[in-house]
């Protein structure tokens, strides 16, 4: 157990390091980003700063494959300098036993990543939606599913408005039973505007067969509505922006995922991309096993056999690769051509499949 505990310890340290190292270099790089977008808007570099940190643990966890090879290369890397791989070889540890330690460690960090990592990138997300739509129009757009339906915020220099919705359609294009409430700078109420659908069009929304209330102090709101067959509203939402909020699984945490999907579904959406991000997710501690043990099978070596370049470059292309058969296989199962289980379960399994059979052949001849 002593042994066990060393090289769990080893290979903590070295993920720690290496995420680090990423930590810093995504920030700098996405503050240079954030620069270019938004220097001509007024935006401090505090400010930036800001976006540059909230943006961090998105690309943090889409990359936690890649740390992982990269700490297992490091892990027995150095421990193949130090002598201490052949020394716990000679003592007769085989290598399925030696790696187990590594392997509970991506297991527990796997696990961690999906119930504790994922709820914090949904916050951060969603606040560095909000900052981007503020910065943007003057003021935050935002959008929501619940059991009463859909409801949108859109911002503008004028004030804000509350959109809320029974169902859309399933490219959330055309609005159904909807509710316009209009509010100044100050907080008031403007007018409120009920219509059978609402569609986006540029720059403004359409509305068939709505009804107009005026909800200023001193006139009465029913005795002056109005009835428009076709009502435009001006509108600093598009449809991307729109589809972007509602196709971003990452912004909703994964224990609230089964509620988000239900309510999905019951406005009108499809959900199928939500059902695949969250299986994906459920399926992570299985695919960062299988990067420790592809990384192990090209490393777990002695380096005076030499080649040490060669076997580091090939598990990061393995990594590389596998990583992108499971993007492949959750882009099918988004589009319905394959099982979602079988797209977010498949390939972690047939990665940890592909490593033992390696470490075996490694080990065995």
């Amino acid at each position: 157990m002593i042994l066990h505990f060393y090289f769990a310890r080893r290979f903590a340290i070295s993920f720690l390091i290496i995420t680090g190292v990423f930590l810093t270099l995504v920030v700098l790089v996405d503050l240079i980003e954030q620069t270019r977008r938004f220097s001509d808007m007024g935006v401090t570099l505090g400010q930036r700063l800001t976006l540059s940190l909230l943006n961090a643990p998105e690309t943090i966890n889409q990359i936690l494959p890649l740390i992982m090879i990269l700490a297992t290369v490091v892990l027995f890397i150095s421990l193949a300098r130090s002598s201490e791989l052949v020394v716990a070889r000679a003592a007769g540890r085989s290598a399925m036993r030696t790696l187990m330690s590594p392997v509970v460690v991506a297991l527990i960090i796997g696990c961690m990543g999906a119930g504790m990592l994922t709820p914090i990138v949904a916050a951060t997300t969603k606040r560095y939606s909000a900052l981007v739509d503020g910065y943007r129009s003057g003021g935050a757009s935002t959008l929501s599913i619940s059991a009463e339906g859909l409801w949108l915020r859109q911002g503008s220099e004028s004030g804000q408005t509350v959109i809320r919705a029974n169902q859309s359609n399933a490219d959330a294009s055309v609005l159904y039973d909807v509710t316009f409430m209009e509010y100044g700078e100050n907080g008031s109420p403007l007018r409120r505007i009920e219509a059978k659908s609402a569609a986006l069009l540029l720059g403004a929304w359409s509305l068939r067969s709505a009804k107009e209330w005026p909800l200023q102090a001193g006139i009465n709101p029913e005795g002056n509505a109005t009835t428009h067959e076709l009502l435009e509203v001006p509108s600093s939402l598009t449809l991307d922006r729109i589809r972007e909020s509602l196709g971003t699984p990452a912004s909703v945490a994964i224990w609230d995922m089964p509620e988000f999907i239900a309510q999905l579904e019951q406005a009108g959406f499809s959900a199928r991309r939500h059902k695949v991000w969250m299986q994906a997710e459920l399926a992570r501690p299985a695919f960062l096993m299988a990067m420790v043990l592809v990384a192990a099978a090209f490393t777990m070596r002695h380096t005076r056999f030499g080649g040490t370049g060669i076997a580091v470059l090939s598990a990061v292309l393995m990594g590389f690769g596998l990583y992108f058969m499971r993007s492949f296989a959750q882009i099918l199962g988004e589009n319905g051509q394959i099982p979602t289980v079988l797209a977010a379960w498949a390939p972690p399994a047939a990665a940890i499949l592909l490593a033992v059979g390696l470490l075996l052949h490694a080990e065995d001849g």
